[in-house]
């Protein structure tokens, strides 16, 4: 963890706007706009860009899959430049449990992959570079997002240690334990065999 210098009263001002920019749920305001239907009724009714490329629409699925890591980037790099080192991971990590957790959907979020990803990448991108290579290798080898995530998440800390970032230690272990909990029943699918690969239209 980075020493604590800002003030509370700012550093808890950031919490709340970094977690109201993660709160907004891109994939479901993209799938409406295009006239895709509810996501959240969509395949396995995750708001993240994996459910979108459900849909059929690649587009949306990108586009989805950068919103959703510029959330955890942008929150990041406004609160480190605004603030200090202090407030960037605070941002980074309110602007995960926005997404999460948002506001605006009951509290019903997504896995936080890409938000995760675009985090990592703010604060230390030599790290966030090797986790997303991690999880594009990963995706390559078994065609299974969820297993790329779990496994490039695990790896994050391997890459925190190569890449001499042990004061984020603490922040990303928080977020390996919430993205592993999130993907509770992804788990449970993969150990059954049954988890769809990149692309499928889940029923």
């Amino acid at each position: 963890m980075p020493e604590i210098t800002s003030a509370p009263l700012l550093l808890g001002l950031v919490a709340v706007l970094a977690y109201l920019l993660g709160s907004v749920p891109f994939g479901v305001v993209i799938t409406r706009a295009l006239g895709l239907g509810d996501l959240r009724s969509i395949g396995s009714g995750n708001i993240g860009a994996t459910n979108v490329l459900r849909t059929g629409n690649k587009g949306a699925a990108l586009a989805t899959l950068l919103l959703d890591a510029a959330k955890g980037g942008v929150a990041v790099l406004i609160a480190r430049y605004a603030v200090g080192e202090d407030a960037a991971q605070l941002a980074g990590l309110a602007a995960f449990l926005g997404h999460l957790f948002p506001v605006w959907l009951g509290f019903r979020g997504g896995k936080g992959v890409a938000t995760f990803l675009g985090t990592l990448l703010a604060l230390a991108w030599p790290v966030g570079l090797a986790a997303c290579a991690t999880w594009a290798a990963a995706a390559a080898v078994w065609r299974i997002s969820s297993l790329a995530a779990l496994v490039a998440a695990a790896l994050s800390g391997f890459w925190l240690f190569i890449f001499d970032q042990g004061h984020m230690l603490v922040l990303v272990f928080i977020l390996t334990v919430l993205i592993y909990a999130k993907h509770w029943p992804n788990l449970l699918r993969l150990k059954a065999g049954t988890e769809p690969k990149i692309g499928a239209k889940k029923a």
